[in-house]
């Protein structure tokens, strides 16, 4: 109490209050989910409350209805069969994916009034089955409904098992801006079923796997060595290593979030954003036509790039972290990395001070001073950004 009896004696009434909430879910790896004999789905919605009889909803991707057409009547047989323990309030409801989702506010009260419709509250449970756009929008709707419905979260896509569908983000884009609305809501619980990856496309399988290799470079280089040696069977998306490399990424996000000492990102700092900077604004210059994964695998080798050329990373590790990209399959350049704006600057260079702004605060960029060590700067130097940018084009060239 003594910094309170100071400001008290200085004449200031005020009482501190503080308090803690531990934050806790499971992230389960599984198959088949909504086999007979699996009861990983049960499990997710009694762990807290196993007496009683758990109602939920459920909100599938088009896409992976589309893929998968018996999907909807595979959770209702389930509900049934279980229906002592589960009750599905409503046959599952099928809902357009991809980062288009996120721009209808119409859609979102749309379901938002669904939940008080079907009597959906704060111990029933909401599910999403899809990919990260339609986890961030069924999130949001969740997570601004009654202040938070119980969110069981089933990413579909590489890049949502390894990466955002296991964090504690939720948001849609509003006014041109991405993910302006949200909130820091953590899921009641992740499922991860490798069943859903078989209906990916080749392009989207790959899409997914620059995220670990970001989450490699900056927080664990015997990880990156692995992805190194097994980048043949990645390529080919043998299950096997693509499944080593979902559950490794997904365990180094969630400790990042659990003990990088920022889990709702109150500060500047935001070391699982390395590569992003450049990457958000490649995805917003192309309509999106450049996926989010691709995008990022750009930003990788930029910043690697620069992070050599600043003096920070040992040379010739550009050209080790650009040719693991490589044999993943991904381009590393792309013609919309020299649009320029009217004054003759390089769009690319916005964004930079869109990151400051959805940073909330100073510029902070992470760099690498070796591979599995991130490093936070506060200035980028436009002069190396532009040789760095001239390296990856130059080299894509000579390819």
């Amino acid at each position: 109490m003594g910094d309170l009896d100071t400001e008290l004696q200085s004449g200031t009434d005020v009482y501190m209050q503080q308090f803690s909430v531990p934050f806790a879910y499971p992230v389960y790896f599984t198959k088949n989910m909504f086999a007979a004999d699996n009861e990983v789905f049960i499990k997710a919605l009694t762990r807290l409350e196993s007496h009683r009889q758990h109602r939920f909803v459920t909100f599938i991707d088009a896409g992976v209805a589309d893929a998968l057409p018996n999907l909807a009547d595979d959770i209702t047989n389930y509900a049934q069969a279980n229906a002592e323990t589960i009750d599905l309030v409503a046959a599952p409801e099928i809902i357009s994916g991809g980062e288009g989702v996120k721009n209808d506010p119409d859609l979102i009260a749309r379901l938002q009034k669904q939940m008080l419709d079907l009597r959906i509250d704060r111990h029933s449970f909401v599910m999403a089955i899809g990919g990260g756009a339609f986890l961030d929008m069924i999130g949001y709707v969740a997570a601004t409904t009654h202040r938070g419905l119980r969110l069981i979260r089933v990413p579909t896509t590489v890049l949502a098992q390894n990466d955002s569908g296991v964090g504690v983000k939720t948001g849609v884009n509003a006014w041109g801006s991405k993910n302006l609305l949200g909130s820091f809501a953590p899921p009641f619980a992740v499922i991860n079923d490798s069943t859903y990856l078989a209906s990916l496309n080749e392009r989207d399988r790959r899409a997914g796997m620059a995220e670990a290799v970001k989450v490699a470079l900056i927080r664990d280089g015997s990880f990156f060595a692995a992805l190194e040696a097994n980048a043949e069977a990645l390529a080919r998306f043998d299950p096997p290593a693509v499944n080593h490399l979902i559950r490794r990424c997904a365990e180094l996000h969630m400790h990042q979030i659990a003990f990088g000492g920022d889990p709702f990102e109150a500060g500047s700092a935001r070391p699982l954003d390395y590569g992003h900077w450049a990457a958000h604004k490649l995805e917003s210059i192309t309509d999106h036509a450049v996926r989010h994964g691709e995008a990022v695998a750009i930003g990788l080798a930029l910043d690697t790039r620069y992070s050599v050329a600043k003096g920070l990373l040992a040379p010739g590790n550009e050209d080790r972290v650009c040719a693991l990209l490589d044999k993943l399959g991904f381009d590393l350049w792309h013609p919309a990395l020299e649009m320029r704006n009217e004054d003759g600057i390089l769009t690319i260079l916005a964004g930079l001070r869109e990151f400051r702004e959805h940073l909330g605060g100073e510029l902070t960029i992470t760099l690498l001073t070796g591979i599995g060590t991130g490093h936070e700067v506060n200035e980028m130097d436009e002069a190396i950004i532009l040789d760095s940018l001239a390296w990856l084009k130059n080299r894509a060239s000579n390819k």
